[in-house]
């Protein structure tokens, strides 16, 4: 337990909701399963246990099954899954994260390295439990006014965001079926939230196409005292998960720490987590749909 300075009462309640415990327990069973590279076995298996958390915990939930070929000829066989809080109403917020890891870890120092897979401990398994964390909260106390989805989208990070080649796949193809009519008031993504050394910039793209919702987002982590991990500086604009549902209509920012020197690299471990950077991004995320 660590203290929080001036944290208010919703704080303090947002807290007893959400147990970044749990969610560290989330990020080392996701790395149990190996990477997560789309077409391999341990992405088969990571992709089947988040579906079985999410049918404990959710309303209903739906998965998008589809395939891309890559620029190199490659068919690969991914899946979104959506897990929904009060589907019935109209009114929601969207939340997501990758949950694919990224098949080679080109910023490794070491050569060999380079052509390893990534484990992925930050970069996908901590949004992915930070969003297993909301849904234990919203399964134990559903959310009142407002539904709540929960997305994990695949094929996020395979392939050359220089040339904008076989990336953000998932989200591309979540924004391509989503009609006009049933879009969320906004989106939340979350990536690399779990760094031990916890500080989360105004993402560019966000602050220019959707400033209200980081004001939001931002206000609401101020309100719990937590304005020293959520700074109020416009950091990097990222080609990220959030571009798709923006260019789709919906109002959506990401929440993302880059100043993370593991990022790409086959040092991206659960060492690198921290239960605790996890608790403050879950306690906003809750609070943001109560």
């Amino acid at each position: 337990m660590w203290a929080v300075v001036g944290c208010g009462a919703a704080g303090l309640f947002a807290r007893r909701e959400f147990d970044g415990e749990q969610a560290m327990r989330y990020v080392t069973a996701q790395l149990a399963f190996g990477p997560r590279v789309p077409n391999t076995d341990g992405h088969r298996r990571a992709g089947d246990w988040i579906q079985q958390q999410l049918q404990a915990r959710a309303d209903s939930v739906d998965v998008q099954v589809f395939t891309h070929v890559t620029a190199q000829g490659d068919t690969l066989r991914l899946r979104n899954f959506i897990g929904r809080f009060r589907p019935e109403l109209r009114d929601r917020v969207l939340f997501l994260a990758h949950w694919d890891t990224r098949p080679r870890a080109e910023k490794s120092p070491n050569l060999a390295d380079q052509q390893r897979p990534v484990p992925g401990a930050d970069d996908g398994a901590s949004g992915v439990a930070v969003l297993l964390g909301v849904a234990d909260a919203l399964k134990k106390r559903p959310p009142a006014g407002v539904g709540v989805d929960l997305l994990f989208v695949d094929g996020e990070d395979y392939g050359d965001f220089n040339a904008g080649h076989d990336v953000l796949l998932g989200s591309k193809h979540y924004a391509s079926t989503l009609p006009p009519d049933r879009r969320p008031l906004f989106a939340v993504l979350f990536d690399m939230v779990g760094d031990k050394d916890l500080r989360i910039e105004q993402e560019g793209y966000s602050v220019e196409r959707a400033p209200e919702v980081v004001e939001r987002v931002w206000a609401k982590a101020r309100e719990l005292g937590y304005q020293r991990y959520f700074v109020s500086t416009v950091g990097t604009s990222v080609t990220d998960d959030h571009l798709p549902l923006l260019d789709a209509g919906v109002r959506a920012i990401d929440v993302i720490d880059l100043d993370y020197a593991y990022h790409h690299t086959t040092d991206d471990t659960a060492d690198k987590v921290s239960a605790r950077s996890l608790q403050i991004v879950g306690d906003v995320a809750v609070a943001l749909v109560r």
